[in-house]
């Protein structure tokens, strides 16, 4: 199955999570190592654009498609969610919440709904566990501004 996520070009081929360890997300605490991934190309722009202003969108941008193995997911309906899951402000219950499944449970791949798109989906794929990883293509992509823009 193929997967994507928006990086800067310097760290396209990185696979260990770093940044998300580094400084947290939605469903990762500091500390945590992360991969985030979209179902689509599309999706995965929309995640980057919400998280990130104008200001901090870099030039040197790539788009990496991932290959993961479909049996190593796990996914997690909307029911099981914490209740603030949906909130614009990161909560400790969400990153509590992928703390649980990606240190505790071990799970190698979550697929989680994405709070832009419901309907849509986002894979956490916890690089300490997860050794089937392949970058399938790196490619260059200039951010279009327009996004941001009124």
């Amino acid at each position: 199955m193929l997967v994507y996520r928006i990086s800067q070009t310097k760290y396209a081929e990185d696979l260990t999570g770093e940044g998300a360890r580094l400084f947290g997300g939605r469903w990762n605490r500091p500390m945590t190592p992360c991969l985030y991934s979209s179902e689509s190309r599309a999706l995965a722009m929309l995640e980057y654009s919400v998280n990130v202003s104008v200001y901090e969108i870099r030039r040197a941008l790539s788009f990496i498609t991932l290959e993961i193995n479909e049996k190593r997911i796990h996914e997690v309906k909307i029911h099981e969610l914490p209740g603030n899951w949906t909130d614009s402000i990161i909560s400790q219950h969400t990153q509590d919440f992928g703390d649980y499944m990606l240190r505790v449970k071990k799970l190698e791949i979550v697929k989680i709904p994405s709070v832009v798109i419901h309907d849509e989906y986002n894979y956490l794929i916890n690089p300490l566990y997860c050794k089937e990883i392949k970058i399938v293509e790196i490619k260059d992509y200039s951010y279009d501004l327009r996004v941001k823009m009124k």
